[in-house]
């Protein structure tokens, strides 16, 4: 691993190999294998495709055990092949006629990649690769992040906070309402995810189902083929030229995008919140924060991530730049970005298991809060001038404003200048009760919410 170029590889290794079941070389080959073997069992049932007769469960069992049982000895043979006829995916039907061979399957031979080009298989391979990397281990993991605030904004919905717009003092709120936002956006985006649905084409050398047609015009084509798509849990495409054009890839790679984006936001806003000393991180035995600066407890897990975040979305947004173009009906300038689907994914779990790490070490400094907060009482300016509109006093706001801008206020001089105040009783008492730390609106509410 010393030696890996890419870090995903190497030094993160341990925090992305899971991945490996979905992106490496070998479960390229294993899912084009599928995709074979899948479609031959799928001609067997066509009953105007005399040459063949239905399968028995037991052979089906003993094809789909190409795949199933497929091991790493299965992959290097498939490379060896490929070495010879410098073409993947015909390494892969070379493959399956030898395993087809071995068991007394001769007569199945001729059909394997019938009347196929290699992109039907590789769009269907593709996308089950994505659809199933997003299943089994994105989004668990992004749904324990998505969990772990829901947790913080519950436990810290009452929790006052100074509220910073354009970096200035601003209207308090309270930890748990800020996690709140972000766990109802994540929340949303999850959905989009998780309703998507990818296309998949198998319709031929230019997309016309030329070959198929020439052998068996009889066919329905088009109903088998969305049939044999939909039974992958994929959605059939039937308008394309040879390749499928990725535009639900680029959907799924979209929302990736935009979850990225609003993980790279809590990145930073919590590392200006580590900063400004609202949370505390714990202590970890044997860490070191700086090579020279022994007090140091730096906020790397939010770092890290946020690294590995943009990363991802260059990634990504290459991806959406590049796979929907292609010259006439085809050019091969998408499989090397296709490739590339996996790495884009780890950079982006990586981060996220770096901020579950980081969110596991916060702790809230509510000495450093109310601190904050008793020092700009100044913010209760907002209220009053609102109080003051209420009861239809003029110039409410350029009152506050004279008294306010660009100042720090203290509790004495707020509450001399209510007093000052021609206001009814109620309302007068309610602003002289009131503090920064109690002036947080709905925060509490929302925070409940999720």
């Amino acid at each position: 691993m010393l030696n890996n170029i890419s870090p995903i590889d190497g030094r993160y290794s341990k925090e992305t190999r899971e991945l490996g079941s979905f992106f490496s070389e070998d479960a390229l080959i294993k899912y084009r294998i599928k995709i074979e073997i899948e479609y031959l069992i799928a001609l067997c049932s066509v009953v105007q495709i005399v040459e063949l007769k239905p399968l028995s469960s037991i052979k089906k069992t003993e094809l789909r055990n190409i795949y199933n049982n497929f091991s790493t000895n299965d992959a290097e043979q498939i490379k060896k092949i490929e070495e010879k006829t410098n073409h993947d995916v015909k390494a892969v039907e070379y493959f399956i006629n030898d395993k087809l061979n071995q068991s007394n399957s001769i007569k199945l031979v001729p059909w394997v990649h019938f009347a196929l080009t290699s992109e039907d298989v590789n769009n269907l391979a593709y996308s089950l690769m994505w659809q199933d990397g997003l299943t089994h281990v994105y989004l668990p993991t992004l749904k324990t992040v998505i969990s772990k605030l829901k947790s913080l904004a519950k436990k810290h919905n009452h929790t006052a906070m100074l509220a910073m717009t354009h970096g200035q003092p601003a209207t308090p709120t309270t930890i748990g309402k800020e996690l709140a936002v972000f766990f109802n956006r994540l929340q949303r985006q999850t959905a989009h995810i998780t309703e998507h649905r990818l296309q998949g084409k198998l319709s031929g050398a230019t997309g016309t189902w030329g070959a198929h047609i020439a052998a068996y015009p009889s066919v329905d084509w088009l109903q088998f083929t969305q049939r044999f798509i939909k039974s992958l849990k994929l959605e059939p495409n039937i308008f394309t030229t040879q390749i499928e054009p990725h535009d639900s890839l680029v959907e799924s790679y979209q929302s990736i995008i935009r979850i990225n984006s609003i993980l790279i936001d809590l990145c930073q806003d919590i590392w200006l919140y580590i900063s400004r000393g609202i949370f505390k991180q714990k202590r970890v035995a044997n860490e070191v924060g700086s090579s020279t600066m022994p007090h140091k407890i730096n906020p790397i897990d939010f770092e890290n991530a946020e690294g590995n975040l943009g990363i991802s979305n260059a990634l990504l947004s290459h991806f959406c730049a590049k796979l929907p173009i292609s010259r006439m009906q085809r050019d091969l300038s998408d499989s090397t970005v296709l490739r590339n689907q996996g790495v884009a994914l780890a950079h982006s779990l990586l981060a996220i298991k770096n901020i579950v790490k980081g969110l596991n070490r916060l702790a809230v400094n509510k000495d450093k809060t109310l601190e904050e907060l008793n020092s700009h009482w100044e913010v209760l300016a907002e209220a009053i001038q609102t109080i003051l509109r209420k009861n239809g006093q003029l110039n409410a706001y350029e009152k506050l404003k004279e008294l306010t801008r660009g100042e720090k206020m203290s509790r004495g001089i707020i509450n001399e200048f209510i007093n000052g105040l021609v206001l009814p009783k109620a309302d007068k008492e309610y602003l002289l009760s009131l503090t920064p730390e109690t002036y947080t609106g709905l925060s509490s509410k929302l925070a409940e919410l999720v």
